[in-house]
């Protein structure tokens, strides 16, 4: 028996996909009609959560953030079974993952922290990525059934705490993306550049491809040989700026700035991408 608790877009499709698949899942949700919805597709729910993961080997959370669950874990705590697995799916700091790892270690529970790179509909149809990391012996019993949840199983090694960090840094790049978007969509819309005009550029040029050559020499450690320099891409980011309704950008503007701090030490002449040579981890 599964129980699953934190019945949002999320884990409800989660739940969803496992009944398809002929599996009998209890289900638990701070708000509980949204528990009930899943019982048109099979699922039992319940008001308690204590009562949800009774006579459940496996428990997955999917909940907002650490606060929330180990609170919720803290209510479960009298329904588990012994010896039962905790699966949490739920995007949370890396300390909090480690802590929780050892403290239910010591009270006989497994905690395995599985965040994911995974929408709803990723969720319904057994698609996308699931990160994990920590003790290879827990993972290795829990990976075949994580297996069905996702497209693929990403397994970042013995480092409690790893997986967590690795979905931080997903998102951090999710969100800077779409940040830099909304610069573009700002600018264009100050110089009348439309819709249209934007999506044939970008059916033509593709800059994704770009990223990992990026990061490459990003830290690389070669800044000597610019592509374009430092000074160059700062004079563009001026242009940007002036161009732009005031107030309308927020990436540029604090990318110019560190911009100006590189080339008062120097580098102007260097490539732009001298701008990371501080951040390059070891």
């Amino acid at each position: 028996m599964v129980a699953f608790l934190g019945m949002g877009l999320l884990g409800s499709n989660f739940v969803r996909a496992m009944i398809n698949k002929g599996g009998q899942v209890q289900v638990w949700n701070r708000t509980h009609s949204k528990a009930q919805a899943l019982e048109q597709y099979g699922a039992k729910a319940y008001p308690a959560v204590a009562d949800a993961v009774k006579g459940a080997s496996t428990i997955h959370l999917t909940l907002k953030d650490d606060a929330s669950v180990d609170e919720v874990l803290g209510k479960a705590e009298p329904g588990l079974m012994a010896g039962a697995t905790l699966i949490d799916h739920t995007t949370t700091s890396a300390q909090g993952a480690i802590d929780r790892t050892k403290a239910w270690a010591q009270k006989g529970f497994t905690y395995v922290h599985a965040p994911v790179f995974m929408g709803p509909p990723n969720a319904l149809d057994g698609t996308g990525t699931m990160l994990v990391s920590g003790d290879q012996a827990a993972i290795a019993r829990v990976e075949p059934a994580l297996a069905k949840m996702t497209g693929k199983v990403l397994n970042f090694g013995n480092e409690v705490g790893k997986a967590a960090s690795m979905k931080l840094l997903g998102n951090l790049f999710l969100i800077t993306l779409t940040g830099g978007l909304s610069d573009t969509l700002a600018f264009a819309k100050s110089v009348q550049i439309t819709m249209d005009e934007i999506y044939s550029l970008f059916d033509t040029w593709n800059p994704a491809g770009m990223v990992p050559g990026r990061l490459k020499r990003m830290t690389s450690g070669n800044y000597s040989s610019p592509s374009w320099e430092l000074s160059m891409a700062r004079k563009d980011a001026r242009l940007m700026m002036e161009a732009a309704d005031k107030g309308s950008l927020t990436i540029i503007p604090a990318m110019a700035a560190k911009m100006d701090k590189y080339i008062a030490d120097g580098h102007g002449g260097d490539d732009w991408t001298v701008i990371a040579k501080d951040n390059v981890p070891l």
